[in-house]
């Protein structure tokens, strides 16, 4: 646990006691703070007091004397489509609003560092699509290499669960724009943006407010590296504004599409090929094409972003090559589970949005698809110029019969539940094959979380004949 600091002896409530909520509570404890807590929820309410936290009614105003912070979930709105009463409360009493992130960044320092031979350095990865795996996949290698790492976040652990560092170590954090837009301390070593495509735009009040989210991390504490994605004018006009210049080597631009070669320092994938480039000159070349934990030009470009944020804290190029190929991936994300009878199955269910589905459907050559669920704004119409490897497509929930509508000349039959789909493909599947989850689209229809449809999707396949 991180205890924070600059909090002993004030009173601090926190809204929200699901897994973030309560590891805030506990380290602003440790930190002397007095914690008042709430929650909508009766059940959490209850479980939260068990463990000896004093639940107090924040939408009360007598319970607000003496407080002087809110520290907010990130799942909790601030400001839209409309903030949570307790938040507008604070605004109107003037009382700051925080969150666990805000408090790491300020915390994470301590007097303990004086003595280390070797800074402790925060390695913070955002973006739409990717930030996981390049999270992952920074920790892999730095952990590979020999170098002290842990990671938390939007991923495994909470960043006030973490522990405190040691000499030399890396925290490799990733962060969505939830935790991003309302942090109030935003200090990395080395910042990463990987991309960016439309989601959550409710929750930020447009693709305007979604991206301002996600440059904050750039914007409130200048961090000595940032490696921006610049596939979209996001990530270009974001480079164009930290950079002095193209000889300014702070900004690392990665691309997965293409040469990248007039900045001081770039890093790119090509046909399977990642290279680096710094002043003009080609630095190093790594073949990405038989790493199977890194499938598709979207993991290609994960991968640049990973290369870059290592290369920015002293890593060889050797080194990190040889860490690739011992990277399996994530669940969830262009999982490989299993080959049967020469048909390949991957589970990307994390592919929830348009963008990340249309990235798994370019990554193989003859697939079988599995999409369907709860369907997003738009529906599948934007993933048309991506058909052309789809041998049939077999939809499932909500939106089996929508995501049909748009899918043109592209076979297809509706299999309504993830048993029946799996049983279709891979009754249909010929060796070349993969059959593919990846359902661009919520799966709060029929599963609790995409974890748990993938779950079911590799529990299917493994009780295949043959797996």
């Amino acid at each position: 646990m991180i205890p924070v600091q600059g909090v002993d002896a004030q009173t601090i409530a926190v809204l929200g006691l699901g897994r973030s909520g309560t590891a805030t509570a506990a380290a602003l404890a440790a930190g002397g703070a007095q914690v008042v807590a709430w929650d909508d929820g009766n059940d959490t309410r209850a479980a939260a007091e068990t463990q000896g936290l004093r639940i107090l009614d924040l939408t009360r105003d007598a319970n607000w004397q003496g407080v002087s912070a809110l520290i907010v979930s990130p799942g909790i709105p601030h400001l839209y489509p409309r903030a949570h009463p307790v938040i507008a409360k604070a605004y109107q009493l003037g009382i700051p609003v925080d969150n666990d992130i805000g408090l790491f960044f300020r915390s994470y320092a301590t007097e303990d560092w004086d003595g280390f031979d070797r800074a402790p350095r925060v390695i913070a990865v955002t973006g739409s699509n990717g930030k996981s795996t390049t999270t992952a996949l920074i920790h892999h290698v730095l952990e590979e290499c020999g170098r002290p790492s842990q990671m938390g976040g939007n991923i495994g652990t909470g960043v006030l669960s973490l522990q405190p560092a040691i000499d030399g170590e890396v925290a490799v954090l990733e962060l969505s724009s939830y935790q991003t837009d309302l942090a109030r301390a935003l200090t990395p070593d080395v910042a990463v943006f990987t991309n960016l495509s439309p989601d959550h735009l409710d929750r930020h009040g447009g693709l305007g407010g979604y991206f301002a989210a996600k440059r904050r991390l750039f914007a409130e504490g200048g961090p000595d590296r940032a490696v921006i994605g610049v596939d979209e004018p996001e990530g270009q006009y974001l480079a164009g504004q930290l950079a002095m210049g193209p000889a300014d080597d702070r900004v690392i631009r990665i691309s997965a599409g293409q040469k990248l070669d007039g900045a001081a320092w770039s890093v790119f994938a090509r046909k399977g090929f990642l290279s680096e480039y710094r002043k003009g000159r080609q630095a190093a070349s790594i073949d990405l094409r038989e790493m199977r934990g890194l499938p598709g030009a979207h993991n290609h470009q994960n991968a640049c972003a990973a290369y870059a944020a290592c290369r920015a804290v002293g890593l060889a190029p050797r080194e990190i090559e040889a860490a690739f190929h011992s990277f399996a991936g994530l669940p969830h994300r262009s999982q490989t589970v299993a080959e049967i009878g020469g048909v390949r199955y991957v589970n990307d269910s994390k592919a929830t949005n348009v963008d990340a589905a249309a990235k798994a459907l370019q990554a193989f050559p003859r697939i079988r698809w599995i999409a369907g669920g709860l369907g997003k704004e738009g529906g599948i119409a934007a993933l048309a110029p991506h058909l052309g490897g789809v041998v049939k497509a077999y939809l499932i929930g909500h939106s089996a019969r929508d995501f049909a509508l748009e899918l043109g000349q592209t076979p297809y039959e509706v299999a309504e539940t993830m048993d029946q789909a799996v049983a279709r493909a891979a009754a249909e599947a010929e060796p070349g094959d993969t059959v593919l989850l990846a359902p661009a689209a919520a799966s709060f229809d029929q599963y609790p979380n995409f974890e748990k449809r993938g779950e079911d999707f590799v529990r299917l396949v493994e009780a295949l004949p043959g797996s």
